[in-house]
């Protein structure tokens, strides 16, 4: 089972968003070491700690200080996008950078309502053309429509000598089933769904239609993992990040909090009801144990790769969270 990386580009509460979008560069350089398949970071817009509204520019930036590992986005949130646009943009990130561009595809607004209308005209209308979005996207990436089609006789270009990667992001069998009939790869988000994951991904399987001869059907599983030496030390670290989410949830502008600022903050009976329900859908704990409920979520899924959402307030945290997930995992 391959191990990834999806990236929120979290911004603590002692960093400049400079500096948290220098520290997901480095995360990528680090993921390409320890032997993490891709790197994928996520788009957001105006949402409170989180610094990429636009992963295009940034795996620019990243595919120049990385040599192997697969980037992408995680995902395009395509309501907001001309189909055509965002093919011109991952081909060209694809010619940069042969046989290491991913391009996730999402239907969330990534913000809030008055985000998404400053964002987009017709969002709600976008998201019911989806399916039809999504398959003019594939054929501008296949450079295929059909002659008699009105896009025939136009060219995302620069056409990349190998197109890259499509993939689907969902939570629902409605997603799952897009991602099958239009033959692509799926990337289940487990870490924000209460959906029962595992009918989903068989609903996939079952309904899979390869779009290209001997395609085969690709499940990614994307968690919520925090690691460290000691359960105690990764409940610690998870502390701080529960209370930034429930502070996130209240309208509250803050970066991530420190342990410090986490362990001040006086939890209601309500509150601690949400971060107890928050914890349920974290993995938390020693290597080991992380690693363990991997495999376990893997064979659950049936998946043929892990994705991993980490969040800490201190990056060197992070980044030790990944590497003990690799030592281990991958018995470095």
């Amino acid at each position: 089972m391959r191990l990834s990386i999806l990236d929120q580009s979290p911004i603590s509460s002692n960093q400049t968003p400079q500096e948290a979008l220098y520290e997901s560069m480095k995360l990528a350089q680090i993921g390409e070491k320890l032997g993490y398949t891709r790197y994928w970071i996520a788009e957001h817009h105006d949402l409170p700690g989180l610094a990429c509204p636009a992963p295009e520019v940034m795996l620019g930036f990243i595919g120049a200080h990385t040599k192997t590992i697969r980037i992408g986005a995680g995902a395009v949130l395509l309501p907001h996008y001309k189909p055509f646009k965002v093919a011109e943009v991952y081909n060209m990130l694809e010619t940069l950078f042969p046989g290491r561009i991913d391009v996730g595809i999402g239907r969330a607004p990534g913000g809030s309502a008055e985000v998404t209308n400053a964002l987009s005209d017709n969002f709600l209308q976008q998201v019911w053309n989806m399916p039809t979005s999504v398959s003019n996207l594939l054929h501008f990436l296949d450079n295929d429509f059909p002659a008699d089609h009105e896009y025939s006789k136009v060219t995302a270009s620069p056409i990349p000598s190998v197109p890259p990667e499509p993939w689907l992001l969902g939570t629902s069998k409605k997603s799952a089933l897009l991602a099958a009939e239009n033959g692509m790869s799926y990337a289940f988000g487990q870490f924000m769904s209460d959906n029962d994951g595992p009918a989903i991904i068989q609903q996939y399987l079952e309904s899979f239609k390869p779009r290209k001869q001997g395609q085969k059907p690709e499940v990614n599983v994307t968690v919520n993992a925090i690691c460290a030496e000691t359960d105690e030390k990764a409940q610690e670290l998870a502390l701080s990040t529960l209370i930034w989410s429930l502070q996130r949830g209240k309208g509250e502008r803050n970066g991530v909090s420190s342990i410090a600022e986490a362990k001040q903050y006086e939890l209601d009976e309500k509150e601690q009801h949400t971060v107890e329900k928050m914890k349920q859908n974290m993995i938390i704990g020693n290597p080991k144990k992380v690693v363990k409920r991997l495999a376990e979520i893997g064979r659950q899924y049936q998946a043929d790769e892990i994705m991993l959402v980490t969040i800490t307030h201190s990056p060197e945290n992070r980044v030790k969270s990944y590497q003990l997930i690799a030592e281990e995992a991958f018995q470095l």
